[in-house]
């Protein structure tokens, strides 16, 4: 017998685009509820996106999400989450300004302001990376007098682990030169999506970059799951005490694609406890991709 075929129509939405413009492109493939984890991975592949979003019904909340790179599942998403939620508001599928989605890692609220589209992550962790802080310098090749003084390298996790690297000008931030296999390397380590290298000497709150080859991640555009540890950052460590943070991100790329991420931290007696994070969507486009079925 012949083996058949399906076409999956995915739509392509950048997500925090800066002004209507660059932000960060996900994939969106609507009434995924048919498809396995093998057919999501070989899509997620063909589309060759960062991250690809599949949608599906929920028994607990407004919608199942699940999100994949191209070589694997992830947790959460925020860029996705925030494309996936503006279209469905976009399209009429969400008709409140609060949402919710189910993940493989719990289930996170969802607000919508106009046309932007925040998601819920939790209270930051952080963990001391200090003894690993040459190997870092060296994944990036920078010098010791590169970081912001007295603001150390330090693991955040909102959802997902990255590693936060502070480093004192733009022009450091544009010139870093990454080793991919060494970032690699300390990423297996710590079980870390990236590392989000960021300078606070900027018009926006930071300017950062993402790096993230242990889930087939060069450099990214927009991260909203990175952006919500960094605003944690500047306001517990680099103490900016500030409920709204701006960050910008994709500007120093070989191709730049400048995204605006904007989070809104949760404070309670001067603790974090939780935070939102987000932006706007705007359809690019829409690929039919065929998978074996």
């Amino acid at each position: 017998m012949g083996s058949s075929k399906k076409i999956v129509t995915v739509q392509i939405l950048n997500a925090f685009a800066e002004n209507g413009k660059g932000g960060n492109p996900a994939g969106v493939v609507l009434n995924a509820d048919e498809l396995s984890n093998k057919n999501k991975l070989e899509i997620s592949k063909k589309v060759g996106l960062s991250e690809t979003a599949f949608v599906s019904k929920s028994k607990t909340e407004d919608f199942k999400l699940d999100f994949f790179t191209p070589n694997k599942q992830i947790a959460h998403c925020g860029h996705a989450t925030v494309a996936t939620f503006s279209y469905l508001k976009q399209i009429g599928l969400l008709k409140n300004n609060s949402s919710s989605k189910e993940t493989i890692d719990g289930k996170r609220k969802i607000e919508i302001i106009g046309d932007l589209a925040f998601m819920e992550q939790l209270a930051p962790k952080y963990t001391d990376v200090s003894h690993k802080e040459s190997v870092v310098l060296k994944s990036l090749g920078l010098k010791k007098k590169d970081l912001i003084p007295n603001a150390p390298i330090q693991i955040v996790n909102t959802g997902n682990s990255f590693i936060l690297v502070p480093v004192i000008s733009n022009e450091i931030l544009k010139n870093t030169i990454p080793d991919f296999d060494l970032i690699n390397e300390v990423s297996d380590e710590f079980d870390l999506i990236g590392y989000y290298v960021f300078s606070t000497v900027t018009e926006f709150d930071a300017t950062s970059r993402m790096f993230g080859p242990r889930y087939g991640i060069l450099e990214e555009s927009g991260t909203g799951m990175a952006a919500g540890p960094l605003a944690c950052y500047l306001f517990d460590i680099l103490k900016i005490k500030k409920s709204t943070f701006n960050i910008q991100q994709g500007k120093y790329m070989e191709k730049p694609s400048p995204s605006l991420i904007i989070v809104n931290l949760q404070i309670d007696k001067g603790e974090i406890k939780d935070l939102m994070a987000g932006g706007k969507g705007i359809l690019h486009r829409k690929l039919e991709i065929e998978i074996d079925n």
